[in-house]
């Protein structure tokens, strides 16, 4: 049966209101709702007999209560259009980061900002240049809208070959960082971005860079820092964060970019209209300023990816380091083998990511879901 807005709306309320809470804000599965609309097939709700999902680097604690309560109680604006709670919540970003909030622009997840960015600062004769791999979205758009792809394959670390991306700059429109890069773990320093943004626009006057921070909490290297600061100082540079991945919010779609004021302008132009709804405004406004929480979630996250990182070490496997909250694996074998064995036991880890074809991604799930892959791991890579 073809999935429809009254079909899936059905689907929804078989479990009644309840079934709306944590379990959809923190939605945990984008691999997984690509499948079942690949099935024609509306998709089902969590139940405890669902596959394990490891698949997509959410947070598996779900949302900080203060986030939940504050849905509950936006339930009342439910018939309300979000323009004063967007505001709000602009302001609030603004404040954290102090700049100001014309230098802030949300979007529907960070997904929707990399889309208009694409969409803003490329063109057929001015190229995207990204990584291979990397997260990509940015490299989707840029298809759509025919506009060249110059793809930079990571380096012998799995690192992004910022050297070789500034090179492939000249006449560009955008370079795409994304800093930890999804899906390779790595992370770069705070003066190795300075120095590549400074050698793309050496390279290509008119490029904008744009730094991907989607799992910047998730980051403990001493040497790594957000690129706010020059994203606010050159108007060629953009940041882009989520609500998606450590406060739990994937579900509800709220991120935001932020740079020089002309630069939000001509992403804004592209913007879908109210695309961050109520109910995510509230839920950011309340994780926003929560860093016992974050800190929390860096500490669980840390726990369980060293014990994933030391179960596959012990089965002679080379783990890249991580900076995230998922692991790049080399398994030595075809990795959409192993992730559909790994379904047919029950855990969904991340799909193939070329040109690295013997890697897979896994994302860390709680000390308990780790423990249960762990012996499905071992189980598929001993046969």
């Amino acid at each position: 049966m073809p999935l429809s807005r009254r079909s899936f709306v059905r689907t929804l309320s078989v479990g009644g209101a309840g079934a709306l809470g944590a379990s959809l804000v923190g939605a945990r599965g984008h691999e997984a709702l690509a499948r079942a609309l690949d099935a024609a097939a509306p998709p089902p709700l969590p139940t405890a007999a669902s596959p394990l999902r490891l698949d997509s680097n959410e947070n598996p604690h779900g949302p900080s209560p203060a986030a939940l309560d504050a849905v509950r109680g936006a339930f009342g604006e439910a018939s309300r259009y979000p323009f004063a709670s967007s505001d709000a919540l602009v302001d609030a970003i603004a404040a954290a980061h102090r700049v100001r909030p014309e230098q802030v622009l949300l979007g529907a997840g960070s997904t929707e900002l990399l889309r208009m960015a694409v969409l803003a600062f490329t063109r057929r004769d001015r190229a995207l240049v990204t990584a291979a791999p990397t997260f990509e979205d940015p490299a989707v758009v840029a298809g759509i809208v025919r506009t060249p792809v110059r793809a930079v394959r990571v380096d012998g670390a799995l690192r992004l070959d910022l050297g070789a991306m500034a090179d492939r700059a000249r006449g560009a429109g955008l370079v795409y960082l994304c800093n930890p890069n999804n899906p390779t773990s790595t992370v770069h320093p705070a003066a190795a971005v300075r120095d590549v943004v400074e050698r793309v626009h050496r390279a290509s006057r008119d490029a904008v860079v744009l730094v991907d921070e989607a799992y910047h909490e998730y980051v403990e290297d001493a040497g790594y820092a957000t690129a706010v600061p020059l994203a606010v100082a050159d108007p060629r540079v953009v940041v882009a964060r989520t609500f998606s991945k450590v406060f739990g919010l994937a579900g509800l779609r709220v991120g935001y970019a932020i740079a020089a004021k002309p630069t939000i302008d001509a992403m804004r132009r592209h913007q879908l209209g109210m695309g961050v709804n109520g109910l995510a405004t509230a839920a950011a406004m309340a994780t926003l300023d929560q860093p016992d929480f974050v800190a929390r979630q860096r500490t669980l996250n840390r726990e369980s990816r060293a014990a994933t990182r030391a179960t596959f070490a012990d089965m002679g496997y080379v783990v890249a380091p991580s900076a995230a909250n998922f692991l790049f694996v080399d398994i030595r074998r075809d990795a959409r083998a192993f992730q559909q064995a790994c379904a047919r036991r029950g855990i969904l880890v991340g799909r193939p990511f070329p040109p690295l074809t013997t890697h897979a991604r896994i994302s860390i799930g709680t000390a308990a879901e780790m423990r249960q892959a762990a012996a499905v791991f071992r189980d598929v890579l001993s046969t």
